[in-house]
């Protein structure tokens, strides 16, 4: 590696301005076209084979026009009033007829309309406009989401707060990641001034890394276009191609600087550092990258995105280190020294004494340092056996975000637990059909109920009509009288025609009563020709409603909808809303409890099942996913991590050393953060209103970043301890020398590093969070108890045994070299061999 490197370094300062135009050329071409089609990223869990797919492609199938779920448009007026007021009213009618217009929605349903019943609170200052969108998530961009976020509008004007959930609230509530970029930058300048002593020579590692990410984001935005790139996927990959981007510049530059002091010629230096320190960024770059790209042995469609997504900005942040660096190298020259910072003095090349003096005692006294390394590290993983591997929902996102308000407001009205409603999918093989016996009893109930009251209505007639009868006979026989009719016919007359007008207005007296009866049943007679509306219909298959009150008992459930069932009678679907948040371990539980005894003990031997989908699910099922297959990613990772040290050193015990101390800090990392975010004050010190679940792709994820990020000192530091081996044979020596000699540089490294991670402590995201902190975590803790304490208590303790590596396999490993000290040492022998011959003449004559 080292000969092509070392031919690329004069290439790129011979060819210097062609090598800057044309970076120049690419940063430029590639951030305008991914900026003219616009960033789309999108937070579908797709999960394949698990329950929560399948209840997600039950939908897709057979419910397409529901497939996309719905947004609600959260709507809040000032206590003691309510949306059915006037004012608020029209301007909502307004904004529901507004939607109704829109393309981009296909179905609007108002909170004061009939079929939005249930999206009005009980005290009728809460309520949402619920929106099916055209657009899937990976399919709506933000421009878009924020036009339709607009359209409500007139309801804000109205002295109504509107916020919007749902995948459309999201869409636009994703924290900007330019404080934390800003933030990362400045405390890299600061640190690389005080390394360098120069403002040119601190610009150069900015410069490349800041044109390599840029390059890197580009990239990932463009693919966003054809693959469903994570939400998170931008801002891990601007944390992880910051904090690598500068930290490789850091390594060339400091050679360089280091090579000029020592008197070596500005272009040979250059081509030098490139393949030197530029072997050692290829290999922890090339480190790093398998690490990421094992990813995609989990399986998991959003691991492995992150995973290709973050390998890219790497590999930029790489390519630039050895390409673009050199050539700006090539264009300062012996400017690479000006703007010096006045009376800061560096040395590089010159061992600091506190450090040489700090790895020789712990040299000299390598069983204490060792002990306390291991118990600091076995302390700050201590919490690791509390993770819960979990997920975050929005209502951890900070409180001026639409998607963080709509949570609020939804849960103020409708409970925390309508702001992840889960999806309750049903397959059934024996189709649906409606229940016949129920209705047949309804409609035997209509009749006889109906019988009845005409018995009544007949039994009343006759009563009154006696009773009308007497009252009018008397009357009517005074009046025959008065006109001389005999008072015997007189009584027969009166009784006759008493009889005929008392049964006219006896009919007339029940037929109102009967009216008016009717009128105070009207809503018990809508009713029952809605329940005869619903009997009629598939969802009312016996197996459907048993399963739905089923559902209904279950401790922690609010309301289960009643079935949608598709046409063909094959799938239906419930909306299932729990009382707890989505991110709530009660609410996980429950979706356990749903899925091991509800579930199957109403669908056995039924001709169905059923699956459950909805974030909550979707994240238990790839929780379960990662447990199952981080065993597999983490043994590929340390086996080709200790494959490739083992090339590189030539030697077992060194790469398993490093393997053992890397999962040592990896584990303290993991402690720090599970503590972190599981109590509540800790949680507050990042920027959150309380504890969230550690999500559950952080862990693996962290851990393949990490893994590869801790070779970068790992290979700096053991490259140089291994090279005063070489050079003086004496191990004791050689660690003292190699972490004094790399002390500087390594320190600056990691300081930038955890700057840059810490930086996005500020995102609002708590995923990012998760991530900065983790990642600083490690840096710091390799930085400093591995490097300072451990490596080099464990190198003594080894001694000349920590290089020892059998012959057999000594011949059969190809001879490998990252900073390329032997290829060097050669030609330098041999340049010096050929002056020693040209000078033998000219001294014999």
């Amino acid at each position: 590696m080292t000969r092509p490197l070392y031919a690329l370094g004069r290439l790129c300062v011979r060819y210097r301005f062609v090598v800057l135009a044309a970076w120049l050329v690419f940063v430029v071409v590639l951030a305008s076209f991914a900026r003219s089609v616009g960033q789309q990223t999108s937070d579908d869990l797709v999960l394949p084979g698990t329950d929560s797919q399948r209840a997600s492609n039950t939908l897709s199938d057979d419910f397409p026009t529901q497939a996309n779920g719905t947004n609600p448009i959260a709507l809040q007026v000032p206590k003691g009033q309510k949306l059915s007021d006037a004012r608020y009213k029209n301007a909502v009618d307004q904004v529901v007829k507004a939607y109704k217009n829109d393309p981009a929605v296909v179905k609007v349903v108002s909170p004061l309309g009939s079929d939005g019943a249930g999206q009005l609170a009980k005290a009728k200052s809460v309520g949402f406009i619920s929106l099916t969108l055209k657009d899937s998530p990976s399919e709506l961009n933000v421009d878009e989401a924020h036009q339709i976020v607009d359209v409500a509008d007139p309801a804000k004007a109205a002295g109504i707060k509107v916020a919007a959930g749902g995948y459309l609230g999201q869409k636009i509530s994703k924290p900007s990641t330019h404080v934390s970029e800003v933030v990362g930058i400045v405390a890299a300048i600061i640190i690389l001034l005080f390394t360098f002593g120069s403002v040119v020579a601190m610009g150069l590692p900015i410069t490349t890394a800041i044109l390599g990410l840029v390059s890197g984001l580009a990239i990932v935005t463009l693919l966003g276009q054809v693959v469903e790139v994570p939400t998170t996927a931008p801002a891990l990959a601007t944390m992880i191609g910051l904090g690598v981007g500068i930290d490789y510049g850091l390594f060339v530059v400091s050679r360089h600087l280091g090579q000029l002091r020592g008197g070596m010629e500005v272009r040979e230096s250059i081509a030098r550092s490139t393949a030197s320190s530029g072997g050692a960024v290829v290999f922890a770059g090339s480190t790093v990258i398998i690490a990421l790209l094992s990813l995609a042995l989990a399986d998991i469609p959003l691991v492995r995105t992150l995973g290709f997504t973050s390998a890219i900005v790497v590999f930029i942040a790489m390519v630039a280190a050895i390409t673009l660096l050199p050539a700006l190298l090539g264009i300062l020259g012996t400017k690479v020294h000006a703007l010096r910072l006045p009376g800061l003095h560096v040395h590089h090349d010159e061992r600091p004494h506190g450090w040489a003096r700090w790895a020789r005692s712990v040299a000299d006294h390598p069983w204490p340092a060792l002990a306390v390394g291991v118990v600091v590290l076995l302390v700050l993983a201590a919490p690791l056996r509390l993770l819960h591997l979990g997920q975050t929902d929005v209502g951890a996102l900070p409180t001026d975000t639409q998607a963080r308000q709509a949570y609020d407001r939804m849960s103020t009205g409708f409970g925390a637990g309508s702001n992840g409603p889960m999806l309750v999918a049903v397959h059934l093989t024996k189709k649906a059909t409606n229940d016949q016996q129920q209705l047949d009893k309804l409609n035997k109930k209509q009749a006889d109920q109906q019988a009845k009251e005409q018995q009544q209505a007949k039994q009343q007639t006759e009563q009154l009509t006696k009773q009308l009868t007497q009252q009018l006979t008397p009357q009517i026989a005074q009046q025959l009288m008065a006109q001389g009719v005999p008072p015997q016919q007189a009584q027969q007359q009166a009784q006759k025609q008493a009889q005929q007008q008392a049964e006219k207005q006896a009919k007339q007296q029940v037929a109102a009563q009967q009216r008016k009866q009717q009128q105070k049943q009207s809503g018990k007679a809508a009713k029952t020709k809605e329940q005869k509306r619903f009997l009629k219909s598939k969802a009312s298959d016996p197996r459907l409603q048993q399963l739905r009150t089923d559902l209904q008992k279950t401790a922690g459930v609010k309301s289960v909808t009643q079935p949608l069932v598709n046409k063909s009678g094959s799938a239906a679907v419930y909306t299932l809303v729990a009382k707890t948040a989505p991110s709530s371990r009660t609410t996980e539980d429950l979706v356990n409890t749903l899925r091991d005894d509800v579930i199957p003990k109403d669908t056995k031997g039924q001709g169905m099942t059923a699956d459950i989908g909805g974030t909550t699910a979707g994240y238990i099922d790839l929780a379960k996913q990662i447990s199952k297959k981080l065993p597999l990613v983490i043994g590929i990772v340390l086996a080709l991590s200790f494959v490739l040290l083992t090339l590189a050193f030539r030697s077992l015990l060194v790469p398993l050393k490093a393997v053992i101390m890397n999962l040592l800090s990896i584990g303290a990392a993991f402690g720090i953060v599970t503590y972190a975010f599981g109590h509540t004050w800790s949680a507050k010190l990042v920027g959150l209103d309380g504890t969230v679940p550690v999500v559950s792709f952080v862990p693996l994820m962290m851990f393949a970043i990490l893994f590869g990020l801790s070779m970068d000192y790992e290979v700096f530091l053991m490259t140089h301890v291994r090279e005063r081996w070489q050079a003086t044979g004496d191990a004791h020596r050689a660690v003292i020398e190699g972490l004094a000699g790399t002390a500087r540089v390594i320190t600056s490294a990691a300081l930038i590093m955890v700057s840059v991670f810490c930086a996005f402590l500020i995102n609002g995201d708590p995923n990012i969070k998760q991530f900065g902190l983790g990642m600083a975590a490690a840096v710091a803790v390799d930085a400093t108890v591995v490097r300072c304490f451990l490596v080099p208590a464990i190198m003594s303790l080894l001694g000349p045994a920590a290089w020892w590596l059998p012959h057999w396999l000594d011949r059969a490993l190809p001879h490998m070299s990252i900073e390329g000290d032997e290829y060097f040492a050669e030609r330098d022998a041999a340049a010096a061999a050929e002056r020693e011959l040209e000078e033998e003449p000219m001294s014999l004559a």
